[in-house]
């Protein structure tokens, strides 16, 4: 009884990571169509994949409503498909959704909202979430203006080769004390992704 249990497990087991082997190829093949520019193609393995809970394909598929890449655009469904993912701690998605909320396309404008998002991709290290975070505390938008945060998150932004964060961490730097300066750049060094 043991052994056949054991069995049965096993077989589970090899089942599921087929399952997670077949979504990995389909979504890989679903990649190859998009980035070849076969958007119907594309549409059609992303929205299987997404249908399943995929948080990949229903990042990319929100992504494809959100631009009107091989469907017109669409962003309250563009909006639909981030949340799920979102949702699953997808950090592209969180960090569109940002953009969503940052320029109110199919909800509400809400900069606190932006944020939210933001901070949950750029926590998981996202360098473009990183910028935009940087933005919100520069100007205060959603958040109480902080040079300090601002010039942390754009130097950890320019770090990771993020084009443009280098000119704008040194053109805040202009506004900035020394002391304020320090500040940033120690928490910039002390910060670590969180989950990872």
């Amino acid at each position: 009884m043991t052994s056949q249990k054991i069995a049965i497990g096993l077989v589970a087991v090899t089942l599921f990571v087929g399952s997670i082997t077949a979504h990995a190829a389909d979504f890989d093949a679903g990649m190859k169509a998009y980035k070849g520019g076969d958007y119907a193609t594309a549409l059609q393995i992303f929205r299987q994949l997404a249908d399943q809970g995929n948080a990949h394909a229903q990042t990319y598929l929100g992504f494809m409503y959100d631009t009107g890449l091989g469907v017109p655009q669409d962003y309250e469904v563009a909006v639909r498909w981030y949340h799920k993912a979102a949702n699953q701690g997808q950090a592209l998605a969180q960090s569109n959704l940002g953009v969503m909320y940052y320029k109110g396309l199919s909800v509400t404008q809400d900069y606190a909202e932006a944020v939210r998002w933001y901070r949950k991709a750029a926590n998981q290290g996202l360098a473009l979430a990183q910028a935009k975070l940087g933005w919100m505390y520069h100007n205060g938008f959603g958040v109480m203006q902080d040079y300090v945060q601002a010039h942390m998150w754009y130097s950890l932004t320019a770090a990771r080769g993020e084009k443009g964060a280098s000119k704008w961490r040194d053109n805040l730097a202009k506004q900035m004390t020394p002391a304020q300066i320090a500040e940033a750049q120690k928490l910039a060094r002390e910060w670590k992704p969180k989950g990872k």
